[in-house]
Parts: C-alpha cells; structure tokens; sequence
C-alpha cells in the first residue's frame, strides 16, 4: 500500500524525516522534492564500471542552466530524507516529465532504512533549462511486509553531496577469475 499525503503528515518526525519539511508541498500521496543547485557530470567520454570514473560540478545559476541531450547530469535533492520501517520511492513529477526530463534512468527505488540525499540521474530528450530549487520530483512511501533487514552499511548511506557511481567499489573487492581460470575455494 502506497501512504496518502496525510499520513505521510502524520508519520513525519517518526517513521519519515524530510527537512527541510514544508507543508505545502505534501500532495495526495506523495512529497514534492527539489532541486540542489548543482550537478556532477562524468569528464570522460567512455565510463568504466571497474573505475572511479573523473567528474566535474556545474553550478546552476539562478538565471538557469541548458541541459543537453544523450549526457547524463547527476543531481541532488535539497533535501535530507530518512525511512523507517517503509519504502521510499523517488518519482519524477508529471509536469517534469511533459518537458522530457528523467530524474532517474533506473535508481528511484530505496532501501528501508535509506539515510542521506537522493542522488538524480538526470537525462532528457531535448534541451531543456532547467533552474536551481525547482521541486523536479516526488517521494513516496510503501508500507513493508514481513521482517526486513535495514539499509545500514551501504556504499550511498549517510551520503551529503552529489554521487557518482561506486560500482567500482563492489567489483574491486570481488576476485573475479579470468575465463579458464578456477574459482578459489574457501
């Protein structure tokens, strides 16, 4: 079950913390969520997913920034978000959308437990501008069956700014055997 605005209300300072919290914001069953005013790109034109890949900030001036099409702009929410016992999802909003913007390629799922800012994966169709604040997508809640085990040790948990990638993290501490090779035994 999805959480109606009002309840997210109710549960906010408990279950839900969202601060800066305003309000006005909260819509039928979901919270409105804005943009920080900066953005990471990769410098690099080929990524690979065994590297920390180099990026770059660009700020977004209050008089706007152009966003091109086929590069993808990590984002950040302005605000701090922490889930308990529920999962979070993170949603475009309508209005976004119908400018082709994407504010996640496939990353809007959270984890129960989830504790930082939400990094965007921020892509569109054509060039749009886009300005520093602006509420550019939605959380909402799903209520968790069952015993779960909580998000703690992530690679993204207790994040503050703006994310890239930490894939290569994962695949380093992996020993992957080279084709032919045996796997080593415990």
């Amino acid at each position: 079950m999805i959480l109606s605005g009002k309840e997210i209300a109710r549960r906010m300072g408990k279950e839900i913390v969202i601060e800066p919290f305003r309000p006005e914001r909260i819509n039928p069953n979901s919270y409105n969520l804005s943009l920080y005013p900066q953005l990471m790109v990769y410098d690099t034109p080929v990524l690979d997913m065994k590297k920390n890949n180099p990026t770059r900030i660009l700020e977004i001036p209050e008089s706007g920034l152009t966003l091109e099409p086929g590069k993808l702009y990590l984002g950040r929410t302005d605000e701090y978000t922490r889930t308990e016992g529920l999962v979070p999802m993170l949603e475009g909003r309508s209005s976004i959308g119908r400018l082709g913007i994407f504010i996640h390629v496939t990353a809007g799922f959270g984890d129960v437990g989830f504790s930082g800012y939400w990094t965007l994966e921020i892509f569109c169709v054509q060039p749009v501008t886009i300005y520093p604040h602006v509420e550019i997508c939605q959380i909402y809640y799903h209520d968790l069956l069952g015993d779960y085990d909580r998000y703690e040790s992530g690679k993204y948990q207790n994040n503050t700014g703006i994310q890239p990638s930490l894939l290569y993290q994962e695949l380093s501490s992996r020993e992957t055997p080279s084709p032919g090779q045996k796997k080593k035994e415990d």
